[in-house]
Formats: C-alpha cells, sequence, structure tokens
C-alpha cells in the first residue's frame, strides 16, 4: 500500500514539475506593432506573453520611450518590429536603456519582419530635406498578405531556438495558422479581382505592398513630402491634377488625420475611405484574418460605387 502511495505521490510531483518547466519555457515577446502581436499569438498560442508598444490607431513612426516601454523590454526573450527604418526615432533608445542582451542586434532574440521579404519603394538617392525618407525600402510590409506567411514562416524558426523544449507545438500552431491563411488568400485574390487596376490617391505611401497583391495603381500622394502635411497649395494643385488621372478613391489610414484626404474630396469629388492599416485599427479589424477581410471589404464597395 505504501509503495502505491509513493508512487502517486512521485507521479503527481513529476506533473508539478513538467507544468512548471512549461511555464519557465514561455517566451515573453516585445512587439513594436499590433500586426506581430497577432502574428506572435497565432504561432505562440498560451506557450508565450505579448506586448505591443503601439496600438491602432498609434502613428508607428512616432512613439515615445516611456518607462513602461522600457521595463517591458528589459524582460523580453524576442522583440519582433517592423524594421527597415519605420522604428528608428525610437526603438534602438529603448534598446540601450533597456540594456537587455537578449535582444541586441546580434541575438536570435532580435527579429526584424522587412529583414525577410521583398522590399519595395526604395529610394534612388537619400535626401532628409524630402522629409520621412526610409533607406532601406518602404517598411509597412504588413500590406500584403503574401508577406504575413513569409515573416511566420522564419518567425517561427526563432521562436523554435529560443524555446527548442516547446519547438513542435510552435510548429504546428504555424502549419495550421498557414493552412487557414494560405485559404483565405484565396477568397481575397477572388474578391478583388472586381478592382485590378483602380487608380488610387493615398495620404501616405504606406500601401505599396498592399497595391502590388491587389493590382491597384497608386496616382497621387498627399503628403508633398513623406511625413510632412501638405500645403494648401500644394493640395489645390492635387485637387484638378487627380480628376484629369481619373482616380476612383482617397484613403488614409486609420492612425492618420485624415482632414486632407476628406478635404480633397469634397473638392475634386472623389470618395475617400479609412482603411484600418493594422489589427487595432477598426473595431472589427481584431486579427490579422479581420484586418485584411475589412480592408478588401471596404476597397471593393468603394470603388465600384
Amino acid at each position: 500500500m505504501n509503495i502505491i502511495i509513493t508512487k502517486v505521490k512521485n507521479i503527481l510531483l513529476l506533473g508539478v514539475f513538467l507544468t512548471s518547466q512549461q511555464a519557465i519555457a514561455e517566451i515573453n515577446v516585445f512587439t513594436c506593432e499590433p500586426e506581430w502581436k497577432s502574428l506572435v499569438l497565432e504561432l505562440g498560442g498560451d506557450k508565450v506573453t505579448v506586448f505591443s508598444a503601439t496600438n491602432g490607431l498609434q502613428d508607428p513612426h512616432q512613439v515615445q520611450a516611456r518607462p513602461r516601454l522600457i521595463s517591458k523590454m528589459r524582460d523580453a526573450d524576442l522583440l519582433v518590429c517592423s524594421g527597415a527604418d519605420l522604428e528608428v526615432a525610437w526603438l534602438p533608445l529603448l534598446l540601450r536603456r533597456s540594456g537587455n542582451p537578449s535582444i541586441k542586434t546580434s541575438s536570435n532574440g532580435y527579429f526584424m519582419a522587412a529583414n525577410h521579404v521583398r522590399l519595395l519603394g526604395i529610394p534612388k538617392s537619400i535626401d532628409r530635406s524630402l522629409g520621412d525618407v526610409h533607406a532601406a525600402g518602404n517598411p509597412h510590409v504588413q500590406t500584403n498578405p503574401k508577406n504575413i506567411q513569409i515573416i511566420a514562416r522564419a518567425l517561427v524558426k526563432r521562436m523554435k531556438k529560443i524555446d527548442p523544449s516547446n519547438a513542435q507545438y510552435y510548429q504546428s500552431n504555424t502549419d495550421s495558422f498557414l493552412t487557414r491563411w494560405k485559404k483565405s488568400m484565396r477568397v481575397w485574390k477572388q474578391k478583388i479581382k472586381a478592382i485590378k487596376g483602380a487608380k488610387i490617391v493615398v495620404q501616405h505611401a504606406s500601401w505599396d505592398y498592399l497595391f502590388d497583391f491587389a493590382n491597384l495603381e497608386q496616382v497621387a500622394l498627399i503628403e508633398e513630402k513623406p511625413g510632412i502635411p501638405a500645403t494648401s497649395g500644394h493640395l489645390s494643385k492635387l485637387s484638378k491634377e487627380i480628376m484629369v488621372s481619373s482616380a476612383e478613391i482617397i484613403i488614409h489610414a486609420a492612425y492618420q488625420n485624415g482632414r486632407s484626404s476628406k478635404w480633397l474630396s469634397e473638392r475634386s469629388g472623389i470618395n475617400s475611405v479609412t482603411l484600418p492599416f493594422t489589427v487595432g485599427g477598426s473595431d472589427r479589424a481584431t486579427d490579422l484574418f479581420s484586418l485584411y477581410e475589412e480592408t478588401f471589404e471596404i476597397l471593393v464597395e468603394a470603388i465600384k460605387k
């Protein structure tokens, strides 16, 4: 009888030990933008704790290095950001102040999404007088769903290196995510066939990757210089130009001030719409799947009017 009780105790102790080991193996992830938080949760499930430095209604170019962000970064095992200089105004400062060796640039814990996809919009020359020019190329890689699946494959490899004891779990989650993602992409591709070749006016050069996926054409940019609000003179000139170009809609991201887009819409008669841009950019865009579903739904409805 004592032998049986001892064995039961040993089994219970083993269960407690394994549970505690799994808790220790959990990855603490600091993400710069909500889209990467959503992706990490898809791949990591209940083995990850994820924090995002920004939300869907916040400009990812401009973030204050607040003490809370520094504290969160100190505890991180993995840093996931867009890269390509999107966060250049604030991320290097946070990294220095956190002093966390696990996420330094040469470590497995440092992951920049833009490093794993083909970058568009690479400038021919760099001149800061031209505005907020990204030398590496357009950093808003999340606007093309094809990039999401490429980045997911690269990210899971990094997660498995950081937490090898849960490697099979992360891979299984990733395989499931990619299966669902490919199915959704087929649906989205079919939906956007009706707007192929549509001519779009954009407030900020955020949409190169989306337009590449959906075969849309950018015919005008509201910002005279990247990151700098348009002058009234530029807007007046643009209102005439876009009518000649047969532009069909004007778009801006939810985090941007849409005043210029709305003014241009009223002056030109061309419909203006707001796209969520990232997870949390609207009430409906609660994850990566609903982000794209709403984006394409808004575009198709606006262009077909």
